[in-house]
């Protein structure tokens, strides 16, 4: 069995030499005073080679002036063929790209901004079948499911997972406070379906969760028998009898 030789491409001795033509390449695209030493070359094919000159701008440390030099075959002249700025080993890189979905974050939805939902979103599962009939839609409707999607088990999950391990949950500072639990208090209102054994919605506005869900476990100091608040019609006291002392009247 016969090798395959790989035959190895001698640089071109013109294209080599080019030093100063790629260095008045990389002046032009270049702000005054960024070009600096050269850097050496590299041998890229038939009389192509690609010079590097160090890169002086302060925002691009690490960065090589690569300036690509190329002269046709029988011709004495050398060209410049490519002029660009490249990273070298240690330069100041921009951050890996993160997708929108990776990036976005609780809270950074804005008024006005729209946030999609990807078809094949595990939190969701298909609704109801479309019907043209009223009636059917009416039925399906009043539990809660007349719509195109409806929250599925993960999602669910997902979000009881969340709710209990922020806030909302057992183990915020605010809980560990309060005199009881929300289960007993009498502005917890229970959310419907699975997650009301879970967790309510609290209705009292003076609470810090007002209008929020909580865990069962959940507790502040908001609490419906927290305490007994006093009136505030002020009750008068009762007369004070001294009947141990006694006073001498004079008769006559």
């Amino acid at each position: 069995m016969s090798r395959t030789r790989i035959r190895s491409t001698p640089v071109d001795a013109a294209c080599a030499a080019a030093v100063d033509l790629a260095r008045e390449a990389a002046e032009v695209i270049a702000r005054p005073g960024e070009v600096g030493e050269h850097l050496g070359f590299d041998n890229e094919g038939d009389r192509v080679v690609t010079h590097y000159f160090e890169c002086l701008d302060r925002a691009y440390q690490g960065w090589r002036w690569a300036i690509t030099v190329a002269r046709a075959s029988r011709a004495r002249n050398v060209t410049v063929s490519e002029t660009v700025l490249l990273p070298g080993a240690g330069a100041l890189l921009a951050p890996r790209w993160v997708p929108w979905n990776e990036r976005l974050r609780p809270g950074d939805l804005g008024v006005g901004d729209l946030l999609p939902v990807e078809a094949d979103d595990d939190r969701l599962v298909p609704g109801y079948t479309a019907t043209d009939d009223d009636t059917d839609r009416q039925a399906v409707f009043e539990p809660g499911l007349g719509r195109a999607r409806v929250l599925s088990p993960v999602g669910r999950d997902l979000a009881a997972h969340r709710w209990r391990a922020g806030e909302p949950g057992p183990d915020a500072p605010i809980a560990h406070a309060a005199p009881a639990q929300c289960s007993t208090c009498g502005f917890y209102w229970p959310l419907a379906g699975a997650l009301g054994h879970a967790f309510g919605v609290c209705t009292n506005e003076y609470a810090p969760d007002d209008g929020r869900v909580v865990a069962v476990d959940h507790g502040c100091g908001a609490h419906s028998e927290a305490t007994t608040v006093p009136s505030m019609v002020a009750e008068p006291a009762p007369p004070i009898l001294d009947d141990m002392g006694y006073d001498l009247m004079d008769q006559s």
